[in-house]
């Protein structure tokens, strides 16, 4: 711990300091960062461990305590809490803050309409600020330009993750604007809204997968086709299967972004995240999602979750992230995924990447897109069918 122990010492943050040099840590051989890493994640388990009796009661019953976690070579010990956890009505338990801390509340509701809620205190939600800032300015390097957002502005939906998350982008373009009003969509909006920005500024789209899939259907079936600027980046977050089940191509997604945008296939950005993290695993140009140097991921045997499975071969998404100080951010994901067994990246960077597959078979799909994506198609359905009642008046 003597990382951590230096940095305490001089007066600073090792959380901070990790993020804040998340360009270095990206830059350095793997086993140093691992080390690095793990240190803070034992910190922070330790943390937890201290000040959360629901989770020492949890720690207790695996015959775990922070003796047992020192570092890297250790955090599979954590115990991990199983992310349905975080919609029962008891989940407030999981708290280590006190509920009078809690400054924000994020929530994402499947299609059961039963809400994940994560609750997050001001330590939680500096951490998880700097984090997304540092990871976008790594990534996408923003600093100009105009972003087209095919999601709602945060005063329709300002509890959901995905919007949330989103519209940190904001503030790294010259302007923005919000096509997703009233819960619809009209894409000829968006094409309107491209073409007045053109030769103005680089043009940007950011939104879940299905409102950009939406897009590319209007701009195909009236043969459109635009011609987007050379550093213009389209970034997706949300899922790629839609709330009907059905999957979103990538491959397909990304040549139709290349034939009806103009934009190159490099500058097509998927990113994963989950509303009870505090995490973005970001693509770099190569399509390989890196997670943050200062989170670790742990693939797991779905057959025995305590058992990790070895790069490269698919398992359940584990999560440990040392951002969080008001619940232990050690989550057992419904994600199905793998990392991938090279750790390093033509792009440069070195770290864990994750390929995101799916959900678990069987595990309700559920998520800020879909959900936002079943509100526009119940609206446009009411619509339609107000329109159709008028017509017979």
């Amino acid at each position: 711990m003597e990382f951590v122990n230096a940095i305490r010492e001089a007066g600073l943050s090792p959380v901070n300091t990790l993020i804040g040099s998340a360009s270095e840590l990206y830059k350095l051989p793997y086993k140093t960062s691992c080390k690095l890493k793990g240190q803070v994640i034992a910190e922070n388990f330790k943390h937890h461990y201290e000040n959360n009796d629901f989770y020492r009661d949890a720690c207790t019953k695996k015959g775990v305590t922070p003796e047992d976690v020192k570092g890297f070579d250790d955090l599979n010990k954590i115990p991990l809490i199983p992310v349905g956890t975080f919609k029962q009505c008891d989940s407030h338990l999981l708290l280590t803050s006190n509920m009078t801390d809690i400054e924000f509340e994020m929530r994402s509701t499947g299609t059961s309409g039963i809400p994940s809620v994560s609750r997050r205190d001001v330590k939680t939600m500096d951490n998880a600020s700097d984090g997304i800032i540092k990871l976008y300015r790594e990534f996408f390097q923003a600093s100009r330009g105009m972003g087209l957002f095919l999601f709602p502005p945060t005063e329709e939906m300002p509890e959901m993750g995905m919007v949330k998350v989103l519209n940190v982008f904001a503030g790294l373009f010259d302007g923005s604007v919000n096509l997703v009003k009233k819960v619809s969509f009209n894409p000829q909006e968006a094409v309107e809204r491209l073409n007045n920005w053109e030769g103005m500024h680089t043009r940007h789209i950011v939104g879940p997968p299905f409102l950009i899939h939406r897009l590319l259907k209007y701009l195909m079936d009236n043969n459109i086709k635009l011609k987007l600027d050379n550093k213009s980046f389209i970034v997706t977050l949300g899922g790629w299967k839609r709330f009907t089940g059905q999957q979103i191509s990538r491959e397909e997604f990304n040549n139709r972004c290349e034939e009806y945008l103009g934009v190159k296939q490099c500058n097509v950005r998927d990113m994963y995240g989950l509303v009870e993290a505090n995490m973005l695993a970001i693509e770099c140009d190569q399509h390989k999602k890196h997670m943050p140097p200062w989170v670790h991921i742990s693939i797991r045997n779905p057959k025995n979750v305590l058992e990790e499975v070895k790069p490269g071969e698919r398992g359940v998404i584990a999560i440990f992230d040392p951002t969080s100080t008001s619940y232990p951010g050690f989550i057992l994901t419904e994600d199905v995924g793998y990392i991938h067994t090279d750790m390093s990246c033509t792009c440069g960077r070195s770290g864990q990447m994750l390929h995101y597959i799916s959900r678990l078979p069987g595990v309700e799909v559920g998520c800020c897109a879909i959900n936002l994506e079943k509100y526009i198609e119940e609206n446009e359905e009411r619509m339609k069918k107000m329109a159709g009642e008028l017509e017979h008046v």
